[in-house]
């Protein structure tokens, strides 16, 4: 299997739900954020992306780190994606779907209720917030 390294935000509003994304074409929802190209650091490929993505400008001072996380791609068969993964909190900003974006939704990190989301959200960046919300 091939190795995308990617950067993604877990974007917190001030109501404590974070943000999701959904790709044009695709089913499953995920943190937005994207491939880091050459030469590019995770968080400036964060930033980046951001801006991209959902309209959202920040600077890698306003990230703090959550962890590398590797998982099955979900939209690249045979690919396994590892993630630098930073939470920013957001406040009330408005963000808005761009780019390759079709649809964004905020929800509970407890109980993203019944949507479809990639492996790598599902499996390890909600635990890994959970555990930071639970404090353990």
């Amino acid at each position: 299997m091939r190795i995308i390294r990617i950067s993604a935000a877990l974007i917190v509003r001030a109501d404590g739900k974070i943000l999701l994304v959904r790709k044009r074409g695709t089913t499953a929802f995920m943190q937005p954020g994207g491939k880091i190209e050459p030469g590019e650091s995770p968080a400036a490929a964060l930033v980046r992306e951001l801006e991209e993505e959902i309209g959202l400008r920040a600077s890698p001072e306003q990230f703090r780190s959550l962890g590398r996380f590797e998982a099955t791609a979900a939209n690249e068969p045979d690919h396994l994606v590892s993630a630098d993964v930073f939470v920013f909190e957001s406040g009330d900003r408005i963000v808005a779907p761009a780019a390759e974006i079709e649809e964004i939704r905020w929800i509970s990190p407890i109980d993203p209720a019944d949507i479809v989301l990639a492996e790598l959200t599902e499996h390890h960046i909600l635990p890994a917030w959970r555990q930071t919300l639970l404090g353990t």
